[in-house]
């Protein structure tokens, strides 16, 4: 049983975006910054489950699977996470997340990411039919150098997301 029963819950999902696995199994420190904030989320009492997405990258094991264990080292019960982890982008975060969201009756999404990559994330996903918004952790806790080199890699991935070429 979670801590707090789903019925007690708002009717979303809460869908973490992943990021890289550091050798070793360890998150980098903008997975683990994502993931602590979907955790704080949870406990704030928004969403009924939460979704770590993202599948095997350089090091293993898939981001997702590292994230659901910083989830319940967090205190986000087991029972109320699912895993998407064969997804590489973030399109394909969305895509293949959206079985796992029909299967529970959701349509509404919490986005977590880092604050550069929602307007592309929360685009995609109103895209696939989801009614999403987005949540960043606080700038203050990331360095800035990945925050910059994020944000300048969104520029244009956003205006090919916003044309329609690739997700």
């Amino acid at each position: 049983m979670s801590a707090n029963p789903p019925a007690t819950r708002p009717d979303e999902a809460i869908l973490v975006l992943g990021a890289a696995v550091w050798p070793g199994g360890v998150p980098s420190p903008t997975l683990a910054r994502r993931t602590e904030w979907a955790a704080r989320q949870w406990h704030d009492g928004r969403g009924q489950v939460v979704i770590p997405c993202g599948g095997l990258g350089k090091h293993g094991p898939p981001e997702a699977e590292v994230m659901r264990d910083t989830l319940i080292a967090a205190g986000v019960p087991p029972d109320v996470i699912r895993l998407e982890d064969e997804s590489h982008r973030t399109g394909e975060n969305i895509r293949f997340a959206k079985p796992l969201l029909d299967g529970l009756g959701l349509r509404k999404v919490l986005i977590v990411s880092d604050a550069y990559h929602l307007p592309r994330a929360t685009l995609l996903a109103r895209r696939a039919g989801l009614i999403a918004e987005g949540s960043a952790p606080p700038l203050g806790t990331a360095r800035l150098w990945p925050q910059l080199k994020g944000a300048l890699r969104e520029i244009p991935a956003y205006l090919i997301a916003l044309a329609g070429l690739r997700t």
